[in-house]
Parts: structure tokens; C-alpha cells; sequence
């Protein structure tokens, strides 16, 4: 159960005034003593601030490519439009010591629409075979668009 800020003081002052041993008020108040040392301790260090629920997110991702890496990834890639996502993130590593994964760069390239698609050679299915069989088991054929 999560306690608002005021509870906590109000539970940090019944121990503190308490005749009793910590331990004994604390198994009548049902709060684990981990938890209330944890509190005490935030509370001595930051006062009243302390005992206010804090985001348990992380303030920064870890492995977040730095904004001037991106810049200089990007600016890779309008140097050297030819080359792809693979071939731009092994030069990128290789020139400035900096190791970026292949998927890193493809999707700051998509973000900045700098990803071309592949140019796809268009078959189209015929509508009819243009060697008919003439017997059973004469040849065995069937169109990929089947597939």
C-alpha cells in the first residue's frame, strides 16, 4: 500500500515518540522496517521533500544515442546518400571510434524520411501458360504469385 507524504511523517513521528522499541511499534502499525528506515533515511536528508512519491522510471534512457552522435550520423548519410543503413553504421564506427547498431541508424534515417525504398523489379503473372502440356505428367509448373 502506498502512503501519501503526510502519513509517513505522522508514522515517523508515533515511532520517534513512541516508549516502545522500534521494532514492537512498527509490527503494531504493520509497516516492515525496511520500508520505514528507508523513509527515515529520506527524510533525514531531505526533510518533508523526501517522503514524497518518487517516478520509478529512470530520469534518462541508458543507452540513448546522444543528440551530436545523431547529427553526425545524419550528416553521414547526406554526405554519402549511396550507402545503406548497414554499410553507413560500419563506417560510422570505423571513422569515429563510436559503435552505433545497424537497426540505430536505420531508424534515424527513417525519422529524418532519408531511408529510400528498394527498387523492386514488378513481374507481372501471365494469364495463361505459354507451353501447354500435352500429356499427363508432361511438365509440372505453377506461378510464385500462387505461393
Amino acid at each position: 500500500m502506498r502512503y501519501p507524504a503526510s502519513e509517513k511523517l505522522e508514522i515517523i513521528r508515533i515511532v520517534e515518540q513512541s516508549h516502545l522499541p522500534v521494532k514492537r511499534t512498527l509490527e503494531m502499525l504493520g509497516i516492515p522496517q525496511t520500508t520505514f528506515y528507508r523513509w527515515y533515511d529520506r527524510y533525514i536528508a531531505l526533510s518533508e521533500a523526501g517522503l514524497e512519491d518518487r517516478s520509478s522510471r529512470p530520469g534518462r534512457v541508458w543507452n540513448r544515442i546522444p543528440d551530436t552522435v545523431r547529427r553526425q550520423i545524419v550528416d553521414l548519410a547526406l554526405d554519402e546518400p549511396e550507402l545503406s543503413p548497414r554499410e553507413l553504421a560500419v563506417r560510422f564506427t570505423d571513422t569515429k571510434r563510436y559503435f552505433v547498431s545497424e537497426a540505430s541508424v536505420y531508424r534515424l534515417l527513417k525519422a529524418h524520411d532519408l531511408v529510400t525504398s528498394p527498387a523492386f523489379a514488378v513481374i507481372t503473372a501471365a494469364d495463361e501458360f505459354h507451353e501447354k502440356t500435352t500429356r499427363p505428367n508432361q511438365l509440372w509448373q505453377t506461378e510464385f504469385t500462387y505461393l
